[in-house]
């Protein structure tokens, strides 16, 4: 029984995949060019999640083959499930005014752009976010579940999600609940796919933005592996170059 539930949950995960290439393509390729072009133009990247949601966000964030000027926007308290009790963390996403709270304090300005994860997108963390962010002039990428704004109701007073306050939106095509397996024995279903696929949509976003930079000329400001010889070499150099827009050193 376990052997064929692995191979029901890599075959799940897998048909995921391969809808969000087939489906998402137009929107990978316009938020690789939105980085690229924010890069180009001197601007910064930021990526926030909350919850299990973070996990996606901090893959792009310092590490190898990845944009050294990509910077995690976090939240105290909501980031992975490090603080305790870790239900603290999902309280906190339906709190009204904590996102203004946090980007007042952030280094975000006009021109940078921030990538928003959330899998329902119906919290008011991420809602507030999105809206509070572009109103200061910051481009954002949604990415989320858009099923869950047709099947849920908005925890957010204006009864939006975060689709709805974003310049871009990539569907990770998770069904609500985040669970692709199910057995009548069991009464709850379970195996999420939700991070491995939302981690592949970034992962993808970020080798198109590192492919349009070089398109034109740009060399893309990617980190190698500390663990190859002369990585450690290559990453100072570029921390250097790009030290004004990294913030993850201080």
């Amino acid at each position: 029984m376990s052997d064929r539930l692995a191979d029901q949950f890599f075959d799940a995960a897998i048909g995921l995949l391969q809808r969000v290439r087939d489906e998402e393509g137009a929107a990978i390729e316009a938020a690789g060019a939105l980085l690229a072009d924010t890069v180009a133009a001197g601007g910064r990247l930021f990526a926030f999640g909350a919850g299990h949601s973070s996990l996606a966000a901090q893959d792009v964030v310092y590490r190898a083959g990845g944009l050294a000027v990509m910077n995690l926007l976090a939240v105290p308290g909501v980031v992975g499930v490090d603080v305790m009790p870790a239900t603290l963390g999902s309280a906190l996403e339906r709190v009204d005014g904590l996102a203004a709270a946090v980007l007042d304090s952030s280094p975000l300005r006009a021109g940078d752009v921030l990538v928003i994860v959330s899998l329902s997108g119906r919290n008011a963390l991420p809602v507030e976010m999105a809206m509070n962010a572009r109103a200061l002039g910051v481009r954002v990428i949604g990415v989320t579940s858009v099923a869950y704004a047709t099947e849920t109701k908005s925890r957010h007073s204006s009864g939006t999600f975060l689709k709805d306050h974003c310049d871009l939106v990539l569907d990770s095509k998770i069904a609500v609940g985040d669970a692709e397996l199910t057995l009548d024995s069991v009464p709850a279903p379970f195996a999420p796919a939700s991070t491995v696929v939302t981690a592949a949509l970034l992962q993808a976003v970020v080798a198109t933005a590192a492919g349009v930079l070089a398109d034109r000329g740009i060399e893309p400001p990617l980190l190698r592996s500390g663990n190859v010889d002369g990585g450690h070499e290559w990453n100072g150099r570029v921390l250097e170059q790009y030290r004004d827009r990294i913030f993850y050193r201080s």
